[in-house]
């Protein structure tokens, strides 16, 4: 079996939740109970496929603002679904998960006339409060994991210079040539990176977290 990018723990089952009232309605005859088949669960919270067709849409059609329009399969999306989730789930035990009212508003719209515009035909399917919902999801990952997790990384002058010298001799250039404040800024970028890989390889190894055999049905809706 595929192992999440994240190097999440997959116990692989297959399961169903079923939706009660206040959940999905179920259109079904008389003594039939509708099913919605479970995607995963992280630390009890379920992820329905139903989520990760949504997610893949909106991914594919850029939806929040700054990114590219991707195509990715279902595993991906649950694999970024499940990263949100720990996110947000540390941010409550914190007391966090809130972002500025105005900041969200203005994402959110921003978001929607996206998705409206987008050629994607599953966008059509999706409502402004799912891609309102799904902007919130995002500003609160990224303001947490730039203000929580990647603050404190810093790059010192010494470890700009030794990087200079390292390309310099890589490419034959002088290490005049070399823009310094570029270099600092990649480093810096790397060294996030890496402070936001391993806090998710921490979070994953303090949670449960199941996920479901996936039958791959998200086919033909990639931006074209």
């Amino acid at each position: 079996m595929k192992q999440p990018r994240l190097g999440f723990f997959a116990g692989c089952i297959f399961f169903a939740v079923s939706l009660f009232a206040g959940g999905a309605e179920a259109a079904e005859p008389e003594g039939y109970q509708l099913y919605e088949a479970t995607a995963a669960t992280v630390n009890g919270e379920v992820i329905f496929l139903s989520d990760l067709d949504r997610e893949a849409c909106l991914k594919a059609c850029g939806a929040f603002p700054g990114d590219e329009a991707v195509g990715v399969s279902l595993s991906e999306a649950r694999d970024g679904m499940i990263a949100d989730i720990l996110v947000r789930q540390q941010e409550e035990k914190l007391g966090l998960g809130t972002v500025d009212n105005a900041v969200l508003q203005e994402t959110a719209a921003r978001a929607m006339d996206i998705t409206r515009a987008c050629p994607t035909p599953c966008a059509r399917e999706i409502s402004d409060g799912q891609v309102r919902d799904y902007a919130a999801r995002k500003l609160l990952v990224r303001e947490f994991l730039r203000n929580r997790v990647s603050v404190f990384v810093d790059v010192n002058e010494e470890e700009v210079e030794r990087e200079i010298e390292r390309r310099a001799s890589r490419t034959g250039k002088s290490p005049g040539e070399i823009p310094k404040d570029a270099v600092r800024k990649e480093l810096l970028d790397e060294k996030a990176a890496r402070e936001i890989r391993n806090w998710f390889d921490r979070a994953t190894s303090k949670s449960r977290i199941l996920m479901s055999p996936l039958e791959e049905r998200w086919t033909g809706k990639n931006t074209p």
